[in-house]
């Protein structure tokens, strides 16, 4: 598998994690059955997808970008679908995480170019 394509699975995996934790919030506790199922789909494809992935990348790598970027679009989703506020420390420390993940994925040894 080609690393573009592994890093294309990699971002549908986050895009689908972040939908399925989205849909967590939905359930109410799993007590609405379209959004439980919805959110157990779409972690399940995730977590399918983010498999495939650590075959090419090292397992910390494809966690902290996972990870990273997870928290990021959450709260970028929380802030401007759920009115969820963003002060400037929150901010900052968001811009340290996306900082972190290019740092790893550009010049970090760990991971092939």
């Amino acid at each position: 598998m080609t690393l573009t394509l592994t890093y294309a699975l990699l971002g549908l995996a986050i895009m689908l994690e972040v939908a399925g934790t989205s849909l967590l919030a939905a359930s109410q506790q799993f007590t609405r059955p379209l959004p439980t199922a919805g959110m157990a789909l779409w972690y399940g494809l995730a977590f399918y997808l983010l498999s495939i992935t650590v075959k090419v990348l090292p397992v910390g790598i494809v966690y902290a970008v996972w990870s990273g970027m997870g928290i990021v679009l959450i709260a970028a989703l929380g802030w401007a679908v759920f009115r969820q506020p963003l002060d400037s420390w929150a901010l900052l420390g968001l811009g340290l995480i996306i900082a972190g993940v290019v740092i790893l994925n550009t010049l970090s040894g760990a991971v092939r170019h």
